[in-house]
């Protein structure tokens, strides 16, 4: 049931959201040089790995000049891609992640393999379902870039303090989700981000 809707919604929202795509994509060709999309490895369900695709909205090969995460400030942002992140748009090329199965709309986030590697007996448990768009760590931590941003250790804090927090609330998520709990966090992450205008 969960990988129907999965596959119904994300078709859905690619049709729907054509429009945003193209000029998306106009937009960030017009600000700076460099592909569309950006791609980066994340691991997914049973440790398998998968390339996550978002617009790109830093520099390009800026994954090659700095961190694996980005925090607000981040000097390789661009400017529209300052845009593009507020409002969440970045991440919409997700929705191909998800009609594709790597990805459902609503699971834990998927991490890269340096973090996912530091809490492996965790991840061996949140991995047994599809890593997703979003869920309550999400939510909970919608603005984690300025909260990193205002750290003076922001690898520590988010090591130490955030990622730990957030693999607890996935954590219940994985326990104790269904259907009716995936619709109410997917309306709940569009109000999230309605509220960011």
């Amino acid at each position: 049931m969960k990988r129907l809707v999965d596959i119904v919604l994300s078709l859905t929202g690619l049709l729907i959201l054509a429009p945003v795509f193209a000029i998306a994509a106009l937009l960030i060709k017009n600000d700076s040089k460099g592909p569309v999309f950006f791609r980066q490895e994340r691991i997914g369900r049973n440790f398998k790995p998968f390339m996550i695709y978002k617009f790109r909205t830093m520099t390009a090969g800026a994954e090659k000049k700095g961190a694996l995460i980005t925090v607000g400030g981040d000097a390789r942002i661009t400017r529209i891609g300052r845009t593009l992140r507020r409002y969440k748009i970045d991440e919409l090329p997700q929705l191909l992640n998800v009609l594709k199965g790597d990805m459902s709309l609503v699971g834990p986030r998927p991490e890269v393999r340096e973090y996912v590697e530091l809490f492996k007996p965790e991840y061996a448990k949140l991995l047994k379902v599809r890593p997703g768009l979003t869920d309550p760590a999400s939510l909970r931590y919608s603005q984690e870039e300025s909260l990193l941003a205002s750290s003076a250790d922001w690898r520590e804090q988010y090591a130490g303090s955030i990622l730990p927090r957030k693999i607890a609330l996935s954590m219940g998520y994985v326990e104790h989700h269904d259907v009716l709990t995936d619709f109410r966090l997917i309306w709940q992450t569009i109000f999230k981000i309605a509220e960011t205008r």
